[in-house]
């Protein structure tokens, strides 16, 4: 019998991950009352502003200076999967695009050959605390693709599949399962090729909840990251909240928990080539990366048309999307 457990790794903010996914930025914030302006209504005192990760009080404002969130800057060569589920994101590009979205909604941003981008992450409760969680997934893009135009897409939670089951709930992103259908990656993407098994899904157990994870082909590599929780079973093997499970792929696994549970599963057939990575950029070779840099330096990937290096959307707590033509 193969055992459905091949490794364990303990988790931080940033999660490792199997080609062809990059690595995922798990954020969890448990940000105050609103100021009325979107920033947070306590002092920022003893924080490195524009460098703040250190979680003090438990939230951060990142590189922002008045609200929480990641100023304009650039990507290249792969692909980010923003999927919030408590909290709101202000999206702004450099193709002119814009976007406020959150509580269950993803944004699927092809960067290929170049992009600038801001995410902010407004605060709009004046009388009670503003959580923020959120997962950025980075997905590699194969070489024939990593120069493609830029794309984004809108993957609001409205649209994603739900599979209720025995005490779990399984959210889809991309991947089928069961005969349940998420929306499209965007075109270019490696989850858009048909042999790329690429799945990510969100599973949410009730104390008492199992869910039978479906074998895969064998081909392709799969990671179980338990985040909240209590202990998991998978299978014969009881794994601790905050921590990643590398899976055998090609067996059926067992998920149960007595106290509840929630995991993010993220698979895909690997993509099989080098990565060379500096900063936001990732390619296949070192040069490729100088050469990204001297392409922003030369071109800033288009330009930055908006009136300020954060820009956040107004005060109505509303999703929308806002794309040039």
């Amino acid at each position: 019998m193969v055992a459905p457990v091949l490794q364990m790794v303990p988790l931080g903010t940033q999660w490792p991950t199997l080609d062809p996914f990059l690595f995922c930025a798990h954020h969890l914030d448990a940000y105050p009352a609103a100021n009325g302006s979107l920033g947070p209504a306590a002092s920022l005192a003893g924080r490195r502003i524009g460098q703040d990760f250190a979680g003090i009080d438990g939230w951060n404002m990142y590189h922002g200076a008045q609200v929480p969130g990641f100023p304009q800057h650039p990507h290249r060569g792969f692909e980010t999967v923003t999927y919030v589920r408590r909290g709101w994101c202000d999206h702004a590009d450099s193709l002119g695009a814009r976007a406020r979205f959150g509580e269950g909604d993803v944004q699927w941003l092809t960067a290929g050959a170049g992009i600038v981008h801001s995410e902010m992450f407004p605060l709009f409760s004046t009388d009670a605390p503003n959580p923020l969680h959120l997962f950025q997934i980075w997905l590699n893009l194969p070489a024939a693709n990593k120069m493609v135009d830029p794309y984004y897409s809108m993957l609001w939670g409205r649209d994603l599949p739900v599979v209720v089951k025995d005490g779990a709930e399984v959210t889809l992103i991309t991947g089928e399962l069961g005969g349940h259908i998420p929306p499209q990656p965007p075109p270019d993407s490696w989850a858009a090729q048909p042999d790329s098994s690429v799945a990510i899904w969100h599973v949410s157990l009730d104390p008492g909840g199992s869910w039978s994870l479906p074998a895969g082909p064998a081909s392709v590599s799969r990671v179980l990251y338990h985040f909240d929780g209590d202990e998991l079973r998978i299978g014969d093997t009881c794994v601790d909240a905050n921590t990643g499970a590398v899976l055998e792929p090609s067996v059926d696994v067992m998920l149960a928990a007595s106290n509840g549970a929630e995991c993010l599963i993220l698979q895909g057939r690997p993509i099989g080539e080098p990565v060379a990575q500096q900063g936001p950029f990732v390619m296949n070779t070192n040069a490729e990366i100088q050469q990204a840099f001297a392409d922003y330096q030369r071109t800033s990937f288009g330009g930055w048309p908006w009136p300020a290096d954060d820009p956040v959307h107004g005060m109505e707590k509303k999703r929308f999307e806002d794309k040039p033509g």
